[in-house]
């Protein structure tokens, strides 16, 4: 039997000795038969275990099947997955790689290659790459996450001047223009709710409700996938308007703005939330509410990055409030 493999009796005997050392007390008493069945027991084991841990696919087949799992997300998070994705692959040599094998230093190495150079586009790499080791790991394809131990960089955010009051009756003035009124709604939104770009686009009328003096946005809507409830203020202005929330919203928003005399190298994306929460934390002094009608977790975002309080009176002006 020993001479069909390529051991000698000296290696078997030595193998079968390692195995008794290795069980230890569970050896100790048995008999001959007990402990060959002990040790049949053991290899049994030990080959399932080594085939489960061998078992993985390549890093660009977890890839693709990570971003298939979220099929359900809107179109536009599927369209960044994607680009990621591609970019993640385009390092050499990466893409047939055992999704099991890869360490921390190889996801940090290919991070610093696919995004070294935005710390922003490194922050939100790392994010997909830790959901494809998610992803492999409830799959069974690898026995951790390694892009857990692989540091965050910090984003130096940028201080974002809110609108001044002359800027904002040039939006509101450009608005009125016949081939731009039906984007009046969504100025209003974007101005005096706080709401999103991409949220004001994914809207419907049905969800703006000047009756109630409210507007409702649903998780299909929001950044976060969390619906809210945010006032409609100034809602009078909107009285016996036609309103509508246009295709081709982000040609539409990039033409009003161009109306109101603002060129594209001037303008400052989501400047228009920022202008709100500095006007509403200036005028109403309730953070709280404020962070609410933003949709934040907490009010950390607001004291650190949106918060550039106009004075008082620009305040009171732009609620329109005497």
């Amino acid at each position: 039997m020993i001479e069909e493999l390529p051991l000698s009796c000296k290696d078997a005997a030595r193998l079968a000795l390692e195995m008794s050392e290795e069980l230890g007390a569970r050896a100790e008493g048995l008999d001959k038969r007990e402990l060959i069945c002990l040790m049949r027991r053991v290899i049994r084991l030990g080959v399932e275990e080594l085939a489960r841990q061998e078992h993985t696919v390549t890093f660009e087949t977890a890839v693709w099947t990570s971003v298939e799992a979220r099929a359900e997300r809107r179109p536009t998070t599927r369209r960044d997955l994607r680009h990621y994705a591609r970019r993640l692959l385009r390092v050499e040599g990466v893409a047939s790689r055992p999704l099991r094998a890869m360490s921390t230093r190889e996801c940090r190495e290919l991070l610093q290659a696919a995004f070294g150079g935005s710390a922003s586009a490194f922050r939100k790499g790392r994010a997909m790459l830790h959901s494809v080791f998610a992803h492999g790991l409830r799959q069974e394809w690898c026995a951790e996450n390694p892009v857990a131990r692989v540091e965050v960089p910090q984003v130096q955010e940028r201080e974002i001047v809110p609108l001044r009051r002359a800027e904002v009756e040039r939006l509101e003035a450009a608005v009125q223009q016949p081939e731009h009124r039906a984007m009046r709604l969504s100025l209003h939104l974007l101005l005096y709710c706080g709401l999103r770009p991409k949220e004001v686009a994914r809207l419907r009328v049905q969800d703006v409700h000047p009756e109630r003096g409210c507007v409702v946005v649903p998780g299909r809507c929001s950044k976060t996938g969390g619906g809210r409830v945010v006032p409609l203020r100034k809602h009078a202005a909107l009285r016996g308007k036609r309103l509508r929330i246009p295709r081709n919203w982000e040609s539409r928003w990039r033409a009003l703005r161009r109306a109101a005399g603002f060129k594209p190298g001037q303008w400052v994306p989501d400047v228009c939330r920022h202008t709100f929460a500095s006007y509403h934390a200036a005028w109403f002094k309730d953070l709280g509410a404020l962070q609410l009608e933003m949709g934040h977790r907490s009010a950390d975002l607001l004291r650190t990055r949106y918060l550039n309080l106009p004075q008082v009176e620009d305040a009171r002006r732009f609620w329109g409030c005497k």
